[in-house]
């Protein structure tokens, strides 16, 4: 028998890069006329391993129970926090979870996962008993920049090429035995090089997570011209995304 899996989505950010919702976080922009965070829901809701989707959001969020309505196996709570990892750190404090359970946290902002890559990802992790998460390794050419932020008036500069044969671009979900997570997450609660679960085992000494393939369809969607393929897509394959989960 499987142990338990529940999957958790941080969703208490407002996106400003998005800069499309009128008054909304991105979390809640249209996408085909439902929600972003109901379709990232219900991809993960594909997988009949996950018992429960759990949806972390900011305290007094007003939408949530409307984009959400009437979708099984999934609740939502009150617990966000200032950043990415106090969000995921608090709703593993909220779910009490027990010993043996693992966790799936995925982006509010990734709704294309593709069921086999979910599925992989579950199979691999329980296979291997180690965490793990989705990944894609990099095709372009990686240039480091002299001026990272680049934001002045002139273009920052080529520093140096990096070889590219050994990086990979992080996506989500990333799995990982709850008890494992929730104490990488603590040990490293005032660490802000944490950007996702993976950083946290890393810098606090865990194990090292396993990189299963992802998709390019689980792209996040950061910037308004994001959206606008996704709307395309949408069109394009309607029978992919035409029904909630059940």
């Amino acid at each position: 028998m499987n142990p338990l899996l529940i999957a958790l989505v941080p969703a208490a950010g407002i996106g400003a890069r998005a800069a499309r919702a009128q008054g909304l976080p991105k979390q809640y922009a249209l996408l085909g006329g439902q929600p972003m965070l109901r379709r990232t829901v219900c991809a993960l809701l594909a997988d009949a391993r996950i018992a429960q989707v759990r949806v972390a959001v900011a305290l007094g969020d007003p939408w949530v129970d409307a984009a959400l309505a009437g979708l099984p196996r999934t609740v939502w709570r009150p617990c966000g926090g200032p950043s990415r990892a106090d969000t995921v750190r608090a709703a593993l404090h909220d779910a009490e979870l027990p010993p043996d359970a693992w966790v799936l946290v995925h982006d509010a902002a990734r709704p294309g996962l593709p069921a086999q890559a979910l599925s992989d990802l579950i199979e691999t992790c329980w296979r291997h008993d180690c965490g793990g998460l989705l990944a894609l390794p990099v095709a372009d050419t990686v240039k480091l920049a002299a001026d990272c932020a680049g934001t002045g008036p002139i273009a920052p500069e080529v520093c140096r090429t990096l070889a590219r044969d050994h990086l990979w671009l992080a996506q989500t979900p990333q799995m990982f035995p709850a008890a494992e997570l929730l104490s990488a997450l603590d040990a490293c609660a005032q660490d802000d090089r944490i950007t996702d679960e993976a950083s946290a085992l890393e810098y606090s000494g865990g194990r090292s997570p396993l990189l299963v393939r992802g998709s390019r369809r689980n792209d996040k969607l950061t910037w308004p011209e994001d959206f606008d393929w996704y709307e395309t897509w949408l069109q394009n394959s309607p029978t992919i995304f035409s029904k909630d989960a059940g």
